[in-house]
C-alpha cells in the first residue's frame, strides 16, 4: 500500500488536505487540494493576513470533513524571509508543515524559461506531493529550530555584526587621515580625540575643521559599537560559568577545554552546529556544508569542490580552525594526516587539503561530544 512520508496509508484513514505556501512581503498565494482532488484551488491574501488564513484553513476543514474521515492539513513553503514564525503558528493551529529548502527543488534547466508566482506554486506544490509521497532526492526539508535555540543564536550572531561595524568605523577614520598624509593612527587608543588638535597633515597643515568634525562623529560611533561589543562578550562569558549540565552552553565549555579552541569559535558551533543532535558523520559534513560535490558522468569524472548547502557561518568558522588546529595541535592526528598528504605543497592543494581537515575535524568534535572521547593526540587546556 502505498504510504506518505508520515507513515499514514494515503487516503486510508485521513481525509488530507494539502497547502502550498507562496510567500512574499505584500501578497501571500495558496494552493490547497482537497482530498481526492486533482486540481489546486488559488487563493490570495495579504503577507501575513492571519485572519484570512484562518479562515481558508477552516473553509477547507469543513469542505474535507463532509467525506466523513477525519481532516488533517499538510502544507509547506519555502523557507527564507519570513523565517519560522509561521511553521509555529500553523502547528499551534493544527497544521503540520514543511519548511522547504529553496535551493533543493529542480528547475528547468533552459536559458529561458517562464518563472512567475502561479508557476512557482504549482512547482512547490508537485515537488511537495512527491516528497510525501516518498520519491528520493525531490527536496530537502529545513529542520526548524526551537524558539529557544534560534534565540540563543543571537549571541554570537550579533556579535558577528557588531565585529564588522567596527571594524568599518575604523577604517573610516584611518581612511579620512590617511588621505591627509597621516599613517599608522589607532582611533581606539586613549586620548586620540584630544590629540587631534596637535596632528598635522603631510604637508605640515592643521586637520581643516570639517574633517575633523567627521572624524569625531566617526569616533563617536566607533566606540558605542565597541562598548557594546565589549558588554555583549561579558555578558556571553557569564551565561558560560556555570552551565547547565547537558545544555548547549555546557557543550561550548567542553570544546574550550581543547587547546585551539576559544571561548568564541566553541559559543558559535554549540549555537550554530551541536546543538543539533545528529545521527552520523554525514549529517554533521551535510549540516556545515563541507560534503564533496562530485561529477561523474559517462568517461568525465571530476570533484566540483564542496557543496557550501549548509550554515555558512559555521563552515567559515570551520575552516578557520582547522588552521588554527594544524598550529596548536601538531601532534594530533588530524594534524599528522594533514602533513602526510600535503608536505611542503603550497598554493590550491593546500587550500583543498584545509578544507578535508576541516571536515574530518567537525566530525571528531561531535564523537567527542557525543562519547567525551577526545581526538586522537590532541591536548586538552590544563585544568585551573
Amino acid at each position: 500500500m502505498r504510504t506518505d512520508h508520515t507513515g499514514t496509508p494515503a487516503g486510508c484513514e485521513y481525509g488530507t488536505v494539502y497547502i502550498a505556501f507562496e510567500l512574499s512581503k505584500a501578497k501571500w498565494q495558496l494552493g490547497i487540494m482537497m482530498p481526492g482532488g486533482e486540481k489546486m484551488s488559488r487563493y490570495r491574501i495579504d503577507g501575513g493576513d492571519l485572519a484570512a488564513l484562518s479562515g481558508l484553513l477552516v473553509k477547507a476543514r469543513a469542505k474535507a470533513a463532509q467525506a466523513g474521515k477525519p481532516v488533517r492539513i499538510l502544507s509547506c513553503y519555502e523557507a527564507g524571509l519570513d523565517g519560522h514564525w509561521l511553521h509555529r503558528w500553523l502547528a499551534d493551529n493544527e497544521v503540520l508543515n514543511y519548511e522547504i529548502d529553496a535551493s533543493s527543488i529542480e528547475v528547468n534547466r533552459r536559458a529561458r524559461r517562464a518563472k512567475t508566482d502561479r508557476i512557482d506554486l504549482a512547482q512547490l506544490m508537485r515537488s511537495f506531493l512527491a516528497y510525501l509521497r516518498g520519491e528520493p532526492r525531490v527536496c530537502s526539508m529545513v529542520r526548524v529550530p526551537t524558539p529557544e535555540d534560534e534565540d540563543r543564536k543571537r549571541r554570537t550572531r550579533e556579535r558577528e555584526r557588531l565585529l564588522k561595524e567596527r571594524t568599518g568605523h575604523s577604517n573610516r577614520i584611518k581612511g579620512l587621515l590617511h588621505g591627509q598624509g597621516i599613517r599608522d593612527v589607532m582611533p581606539l587608543k586613549p586620548g586620540f580625540l584630544s590629540g587631534l588638535d596637535e596632528v598635522r597633515t603631510g604637508d605640515g597643515r592643521v586637520l581643516p575643521p570639517r574633517l575633523k568634525d567627521e572624524i569625531r562623529r566617526e569616533h563617536e560611533r566607533l566606540v558605542l559599537v565597541h562598548t557594546q561589543i565589549k558588554a555583549l562578550e561579558a555578558a556571553n562569558a557569564a551565561a558560560h560559568r556555570a552551565p547547565a549540565k547537558d545544555s548547549v552552553e555546557a557543550k561550548a565549555v567542553q570544546l574550550a577545554q581543547l587547546k585551539a579552541i576559544g571561548p568564541h569559535i566553541a559559543q558559535l558551533l554549540a549555537n550554530e552546529v551541536f546543538y543539533r543532535d545528529f545521527k552520523n558523520r554525514r549529517q554533521v559534513g551535510s549540516c556545515v556544508g563541507l560534503t564533496d560535490m562530485p561529477y561523474d558522468s559517462g568517461a568525465r569524472r571530476r570533484q566540483q569542490g564542496i557543496s557550501k548547502a549548509g550554515n555558512r557561518r559555521a563552515r567559515t568558522t570551520a575552516i578557520e580552525l582547522a588552521w588554527l588546529w594544524l598550529s596548536h595541535q601538531p601532534d594530533s592526528e588530524l594534524s599528522r594526516w594533514f602533513r602526510a598528504r600535503v608536505g611542503n605543497l603550497k598554493g590550491r592543494i593546500r587550500k583543498i587539503a584545509i578544507v578535508a581537515l576541516a571536515r574530518k575535524l567537525m566530525v571528531a568534535l561531535w564523537r567527542y561530544l557525543e562519547t567525551g572521547l577526545v581526538p586522537t593526540g590532541a591536548a586538552l587546556r590544563p585544568s585551573l
